[in-house]
């Protein structure tokens, strides 16, 4: 027989048994360490700090026509908590009407100067498309949001997710337009917005095909007949939040 010392505590084996003790040990601590690092990025992330997650947009982000808590930043942040994320309240900076250039006066009025986010997400352009404004203005100020999209995630592009433009032709509203209209402009603008994204590397949302759902699924659009309601956002939401999770 053969002692063997293991951190202060003495083993005897058998001589043939020597190097089945040692590889067992040596394997089961590689397997612990193995776990620990695997879950420390989630765990860390997720429980030491709150996260803070800013969102830019217009109305849709604003959430025109429905409660706070039923905006899709708040029920993003709502559906990520239930999946233990220490998520502090979104910090939304958007309002119905604004357009690529109206965000941007607002981002540089909010003094966000030497703050970093955790989350950043950028949904804009309807109201670049419903004023007729230039549409070859979009791609340049599209491009100038983004950068400063990402600017505010600390440089991290990673931390960074673009949703595409809801097309409100489906809509009681857009119907009294010119729907084919609406949705071939809306469409070029989302392929805009969607290159650039996929350019730069940054995640990217399409719920625009939730939003055509609204004309036979009235629930999905907000009593005004023009914005989506809770329940579309919900929507939205169930759509990203996996996406989202993965940045955290």
């Amino acid at each position: 027989m053969k002692q063997i010392k293991i951190d202060r505590l003495l083993f005897t084996a058998p001589r043939t048994g020597v190097c089945y003790w040692f590889s067992s040990i040596t394997t089961m601590f590689s397997m612990l360490v193995f776990i620990n690092c695997s879950s420390s990025k989630q765990g860390l992330n997720s429980m030491s700090k709150e996260i803070n997650y800013l969102a830019l947009g217009d109305s849709y982000t604003i959430g025109e026509s429905v409660g706070e808590q039923e905006r899709y930043p708040m029920q993003l942040a709502a559906n990520l908590r239930d999946q233990h994320f220490n998520m502090g309240d979104p910090r939304i900076i958007a309002k119905t009407g604004w357009t690529t250039m109206n965000l941007a006066e607002a981002i540089d009025d909010a003094n966000l100067d030497g703050q970093t986010f955790d989350l950043v997400s950028l949904l804009i352009g309807v109201n670049d498309q419903y004023q007729s404004k230039l549409f070859s203005d979009y791609e340049p100020h599209f491009r100038k949001l983004l950068d400063k999209a990402i600017s505010l995630a600390g440089g991290q592009g990673e931390n960074v997710f673009v949703i595409s433009i809801p097309d409100y032709a489906h809509t009681p509203f857009g119907q009294k337009k010119d729907p084919t209209k609406i949705s071939q402009e809306l469409n070029a603008y989302n392929e805009v917005n969607e290159r650039v994204a996929r350019e730069y590397g940054i995640t990217y949302f399409n719920i625009t095909p939730i939003s055509r759902n609204g004309l036979q699924k009235p629930e999905l659009v907000a009593a005004d007949g023009l914005h989506p309601s809770g329940t579309m956002y919900k929507e939205w939401v169930d759509l990203m939040a996996g996406g989202v999770r993965e940045k955290l």
